[in-house]
């Protein structure tokens, strides 16, 4: 497969990006916006070796993952439900025959097919939970208030709240300290002959595609210089354009970007 990538790490710097000979992992650690709670830092760091380090094998996805999480969790000595770090996950492997991804939390993977016609694959689960906290920050900022202390007391509520559903029924899931999560996942199978490429990017890469009106068919033409061009150019964007977060509300004025454009050695 021939992979092209870019990332711009802000404040947090808390995504990661992995790359094997025939897979790639994008991970975004969730980051804390309560002082007391740890930062995903180190668990990202861990998980994501812990990944690299199964995808080899042709288990399914789903199973490489749960392993991953539960030697993380053993290694940072980390409990369901307990103060643990948590992270999104998408991964693309790539073999002769299939194309198999996997996403968990709000990164999103994007599937161009050899028709045309592309899969936007994305967990949306978190946001139809539709917490009041996460109504009232988002309203904070859209009236123009930015991000003030008020802010991001909005934000710790918030929080707080999303943890109580946490890796539960009729909750949401996310990589954390339980396996059973990575068994919620979203996984898709294709054959190698209908994916033209695939895009792997984090919801700081994503989001502000939409106000700049930048395709995905764009997106997967980028080489490395392309896309850190791109990335540069949707910072800029809510820097000098949005920075109160009033066109689009955001917890944070910048996040991590990170995105990977993958093409399956038949597609090259």
């Amino acid at each position: 497969m021939n992979v092209h990538s870019a990332q711009l790490q802000e404040g947090s710097a808390e995504d990661r990006l992995f790359i094997t000979d025939h897979a790639v992992v994008v991970l975004d650690g969730a980051t804390s916006h309560d002082p007391d709670y740890p930062s995903a830092h180190e668990y990202v760091d861990f998980l994501g070796r812990e990944l690299c380090g199964h995808l080899t094998s042709s288990s399914d996805l789903s199973d490489i993952l749960a392993t991953a999480i539960e030697s993380t969790a053993e290694r940072l000595c980390l409990h369901p439900g307990g103060r643990a770090p948590s992270s999104t996950v998408a991964i693309v492997r790539t073999d002769p025959d299939a194309i198999e991804t996997l996403v968990l939390g709000d990164s999103s993977v994007v599937i161009g097919r050899s028709d045309g016609t592309q899969d936007v694959i994305s967990d949306e689960r978190l946001d139809a939970l539709d917490f009041p906290e996460s109504q009232l920050y988002l309203e904070h900022l859209r009236a123009g208030h930015g991000y003030n202390s008020d802010h991001f007391a909005a934000l710790r509520s918030l929080q707080r709240k999303q943890r109580e559903h946490r890796n539960k029924h009729h909750g949401y899931w996310i990589a954390e300290a339980d396996p059973e999560a990575a068994y919620h996942s979203i996984t898709r199978r294709y054959p190698a002959d209908q994916v033209n490429w695939a895009v792997l990017a984090t919801d700081g890469a994503v989001e502000p595609l939409t106000p700049l009106c930048v395709s995905w068919e764009e997106v997967a033409r980028l080489d490395d210089h392309g896309l850190a061009q791109l990335l540069a150019r949707t910072h800029q964007w809510e820097a000098d354009t949005d920075p109160e977060g009033v066109q689009l509300p955001r917890s944070k004025r910048h996040d991590d970007k990170t995105i990977a454009i993958v093409q399956p050695d038949q597609a090259k």
